[in-house]
């Protein structure tokens, strides 16, 4: 569910001297009213100051940019520093950045709430930073021009100075503060010139990198508190099972246990080193009501897929024309069926918060996804009024969704409050491994047919899976009713660029009981699969180059076809490669960025697939900084490949089977292949980076091994053994 939230025309910025010598300014947003409402998170008044995104500037001329945003390794605390720093007219010498705090004045105005997610923050706070950093440039220059008494618009800024252009005269921003917080903020400032930017456009290096090099960077699991104990939790090892007793007679006899609490959905043993709670863990001895899920595993949901397909109509997300006339006028017909499975985030950094829950308050710390949505969270189970509880936000060590959800968060809430000191929960890899919110298997079925001249003339998508937000969007004040789409399961397939003359794409809700949640690029991650795969049979059906049979169904200037062209080139898309070697291209629209991408791969004579080039152009409107924009393309390569090659989630008798990286494997570094990037000059609105690297990959990748063997792949991961030469 994609929701927007507009600024308001009369967003205004207050200014103020604070104590430290600073003067913070930051734009108000209001009427977040009804966010909050769906949030369910009621915040507490806003101060004067708080904004979205604070300028701090201090005495020395240094200024802070304290950002709502969380950074996972997106390049979020620079690329948004950046656009301050350009339209504030700074040095980046003299810029740095802080987190800010959970408050309604932060919510980003691309999401409808205060959270990272859906590649959105430089969307979102591209034109509010740029707004907030000119007001305060132009009442500095209106602080400075008052105090020589010549007009405003005959002085600049520059560097960190206002300056005076017929004298000369200059005066430093951090000698203007007092001045400058008298005047009255201009709610039209004028902006910048985009020809003039400085920093906007141009490889900028990270903020974030020398803290993360020396180990000064502070992650979630890295929070000490004093007094703090520790705390990891067992659960059910059946999805959704419940405590039905508990024996910790044996728990509470380990050295430093202090406390063991049901909780109902698991049982925490809280002690004074995580090691001893991880002792006190193992010598629990819980039974356990198992439920229904105790009879489902893989063979069962996948039977539900081809049931639910064959026998229900479905939920029609998109229809163009009529597909049963293009089937009659049909010269060749394809049927194929794709299959995703389940995934797991497999952040590096596992699952840990850490929370010091009192009487009448909270304070807790971690890597969180939506800071608000913690505070109501927080607030709820620990009984406390929501404008009493502080969030502090760490870096994260790996998003992906995963930390959008709110269990984590939980765990250390209900059992600071129980021990009544601040407690740490820590999830073992096997915890996270085996207590995700997965990404929905998927299975697909695609019907469509050629003309004469081998055009299509119609495309029928059927997608039988979970729908993500009848969990997820609970959390957001949101029930999907049965009769409901919900496009976070199938976006990417219903919105095709292809010129298809009769189209339908239909969703089937088959609820699996596994829980489901945002996976990187959510939708876009499975139907780019199926779609760009069963573009590419039909090329062959039709005795087409996979290329041109793409661009002769697209417009000329669309920007699927640009970004095809350019990884085609860039590739040398039609040069010959070695036996056993082949080429595949794909392309995928998500989150407002376009992507395509060439994958050389060599398949063995044992059916291993070696992945040796990946050449990615991407088209993501205009750009911050190019060097976040490549490493990122780059990342979803990498976490893309990991998940075609060999990501797998199964279930046996309702327990998740995987457990670590030994049975889920990830990319290694000896697996890597050469990644290109290659980035599209525009001016167009700012799309996704994040995300929109990752659909593209898989399909890539399996048209580029039939290119090699002549053998379709049409479920994930990449089984060597369909693949062996015999």
């Amino acid at each position: 569910m994609k929701t927007k939230q507009e600024l308001d025309r009369r967003s205004f910025l207050k200014a103020s001297i604070v104590a430290g010598g600073a003067l913070v300014f930051g734009i108000n947003i209001p009427g977040t009213t009804k966010a909050e409402e769906r949030f369910g998170v009621g915040a507490a008044p806003a101060a004067d100051f708080s904004p979205n995104a604070f300028i701090k500037i201090a005495r020395d001329g240094k200024v802070t940019v304290v950002v709502g945003q969380s950074e996972m390794g997106q390049g979020v605390m620079t690329s948004l520093p950046m656009i301050v720093a350009d339209e504030l007219e700074v040095d980046w010498a003299n810029v740095t950045f802080a987190h800010g705090p959970a408050d309604k004045a932060f919510f980003n105005p691309a999401m409808g709430m205060q959270g990272t997610g859906g590649s959105s923050s430089v969307k979102g706070f591209f034109a509010p930073l740029r707004k907030a950093a000119a007001q305060v440039r132009e009442m500095l220059i209106a602080a400075a021009a008052a105090s020589w008494n010549v007009p405003a618009d005959t002085c600049i800024a520059e560097n960190g100075r206002v300056v005076h252009t017929a004298t000369k005269r200059s005066a430093a921003y951090g000698d203007l503060l007092e001045a400058a917080a008298k005047i009255a903020p201009s709610d039209k400032p004028k902006l910048k010139d985009p020809k003039d930017f400085r920093y906007i456009g141009k490889a900028v290096k990270r903020l974030d990198s020398p803290a993360k090099v020396n180990g000064t960077a502070v992650f979630g699991i890295d929070v000490k508190v004093p007094g703090m104990l520790y705390a990891i939790i067992l659960r059910s090892p059946v999805i959704g099972g419940t405590v039905k007793s508990v024996d910790d007679a044996a728990a509470k006899a380990v050295k430093g246990v202090t406390h063991v609490v049901s909780l109902g959905y698991g049982v925490g043993v809280i002690a004074d080193s995580f090691v001893a709670a991880r002792k006190g863990r193992s010598a629990l001895k819980v039974t356990w009501e198992e439920g229904p899920m105790a009879a489902v595993s893989s063979e069962t949901i996948m039977k539900s897929f081809v049931d639910a397909e064959a026998s229900k109509k479905g939920l029609e997300a998109k229809k163009i024309g009529d597909v049963a006339a293009g089937r009659a006028k049909a010269a060749k017909t394809l049927d194929a069926v794709y299959y995703a499975p389940f995934l797991a985030h497999a952040t590096m950094e596992p699952m840990n918060f850490t929370a010091d829950v009192r009487s009448d308050s909270a304070e807790v710390w971690g890597g969180v996804q939506a800071q608000m949505l913690v505070q109501g969270t927080v607030a709820k189970a620990a009984g406390v009024p929501v404008e009493k509880v502080k969030v502090n936000t760490t870096m994260l060590g790996g998003g992906f969704g995963r930390r959008f959800e709110m269990d984590y968060v939980i765990d250390a809430t209900l059992l600071s409050k129980a021990a009544g000191k601040p407690v740490k929960v820590v999830w073992t890899r096997e915890d996270d491994m085996q207590n995700d919110v997965y990404r929905p298997a998927v299975y697909n079925k695609l019907s469509a047919g050629l003309d004469a001249e081998g055009k299509p003339v119609f495309w029928h998508h059927r997608l039988a899976t979970d729908a993500i937000m009848a969990r997820a969007g609970k959390a957001f004040g949101f029930n999907l009713k049965d009769d409901q789409l919900d496009s976070s399961s199938f976006e990417g397939a219903h919105e095709l660029e292809y010129k298809i003359p009769n189209f339908q794409c239909d969703w089937i809700r088959v609820d699996t009981g596994v829980p489901v949640g945002f996976w990187r690029s959510v939708g876009s991650s499975h139907t780019a699969f199926s779609v760009e795969c069963f573009m590419d049979e039909l090329a062959a059906l039709a005795g087409k180059d996979p290329l041109e049979y793409r661009l002769s169904l697209l417009d000329e200037k669309s920007r699927h076809a640009g970004v095809l062209r350019l990884a085609a080139e860039k590739a040398g898309w039609g040069k010959k490669l070695p036996a056993g070697s082949g080429r595949g291209i794909a392309v995928a629209e998500s989150f407002g960025s376009y992507v395509a991408q060439v994958a050389e791969v060599t398949v063995g004579p044992d059916g291993k697939v070696k992945v040796d080039r990946v050449v990615c152009a991407a088209d993501c409107g205009q750009i911050v900084n190019p060097d976040t924009v490549a490493a990122q393309m780059e990342g979803s390569v990498v976490y893309g490949l990991s998940a075609a090659l060999y990501g797998e989630i199964t279930i046996k008798n309702g327990r998740v089977v995987q457990t670590n990286f030994n049975n889920y494997k990830p990319l290694r570094m000896n697996e890597m292949p050469k990644v290109e990037v290659h980035l599209v000059p525009s001016t167009a609105p700012h799309g996704g980076v994040g995300e929109p690297g990752t659909p593209p990959i898989a399909p890539a990748v399996v048209n580029a091994i039939f290119a090699a063997t002549g053998k379709r792949v049409r479920s994930l991961p990449i089984k060597t053994d369909e693949l062996k030469r015999s």
